[in-house]
């Protein structure tokens, strides 16, 4: 039923109670309580006496046809299967759930309950506002063999989002806009260590944020509408298809073919900037990223190089 409500409502024009109640084939009561029930979704419902309820501004679901529509025919052949679901705990979580047989599966959500972002934290995920999608694939070469996919696949994501130059690229798996948190990537390993393994590739693009109070958020964060007005879904594709060229090319070449793309559209190359991680706190001058996606970070006028874990990198 919410489905049907929301999508309903997705137009942001009016609809009467009784419209929906006929929709549903539920008592006008009924549909006061499911309206209701959306709030859980983080979606706002409008009510004006004598013209109805609606989503003001209205939100454009994810359309897993529209989506197929903007993919290469080199992405189609790769991909086993392409979902869209409503609410779920993780894309990641879903596109893991499926082993070896999630190799060219790709998953995107309205919502997640469950949503993650590296070290463990949520990523917040209003219904209908951003985009919350994950894809499968195995990787020959054990674990090694994915140093800088991460970063690589940042890169990707940049592609299908850049505009006037911008975003720019935060190691290891961030995106900014003007300073601000547009994306994240999140990068998660099953299998063989030394052999074949399936990985998870997840990304989270904030698209319709803007203006909204988000205090659970504890850094300055940035809204993809602020450059576009591409749809959600012609976003999706683009995303997809950047994100599964670059992954073939990484498994034959690795992050140094993307080694100098990625050290251009480094937000933050000569800047001082501080590393925490759960045992100290180091000070130094980003220097780039080496061939294999390693941080170089200048300290005291020598380099360190600075590989990922319970790693946060932030500006001084």
């Amino acid at each position: 039923m919410d489905e049907v409500l929301i999508s309903a409502l997705a137009d942001g024009e009016f609809h009467s109670g009784q419209e929906l109640a006929e929709l549903l084939g539920l008592s006008r009561m009924a549909i006061w309580k499911q309206l209701r029930k959306l709030e859980g979704h983080g979606l706002t419902v409008e009510s004006v006496r004598g013209r109805g309820y609606r989503i003001p501004g209205g939100i454009e679901l994810l359309d897993g046809a529209a989506i197929r529509a903007g993919l290469s025919p080199a992405v189609l052949a790769d991909i086993t299967k392409l979902e869209v679901f409503d609410v779920m705990d993780s894309t990641n979580a879903y596109v893991a759930s499926l082993g070896d047989k999630g190799c060219g599966v790709v998953c995107l959500a309205e919502r997640q309950t469950q949503g993650r972002g590296r070290r463990g934290r949520q990523w917040q995920s209003p219904f209908g506002r951003n985009l919350y999608l994950s894809l499968g694939w195995t990787f020959t070469g054990g674990a090694t063999a994915l140093e800088g996919l991460s970063l690589a696949v940042g890169v990707a994501v940049r592609r299908a989002l850049s505009a006037n130059g911008q975003p720019l690229l935060k190691w290891p798996n961030d995106l900014l806009y003007n300073g601000r948190k547009l994306a994240g990537i999140l990068i998660e390993m099953s299998g063989d260590p030394t052999g074949d393994c399936q990985v998870v590739i997840g990304v989270g693009v904030n698209i319709g944020m803007r203006g909204e109070a988000r205090p659970e958020i504890d850094q300055p964060w940035a809204d993809a509408r602020e450059f576009t007005d591409d749809s959600r879904n012609v976003l999706a594709a683009r995303i997809i298809n950047e994100v599964f060229l670059t992954t073939a090319r990484f498994a034959e070449r690795g992050f140094a073919s993307f080694q100098e793309e990625w050290c251009q559209y480094d937000a933050w190359a000569g800047k001082p900037v501080y590393l925490t991680t759960p045992a100290a706190r180091i000070e130094g001058i980003a220097r780039g990223v080496t061939e294999n996606g390693a941080l170089r970070l200048e300290v005291n006028g020598e380099i360190q190089l600075v590989t990922g874990g319970e790693i946060s990198l932030r500006l001084q």
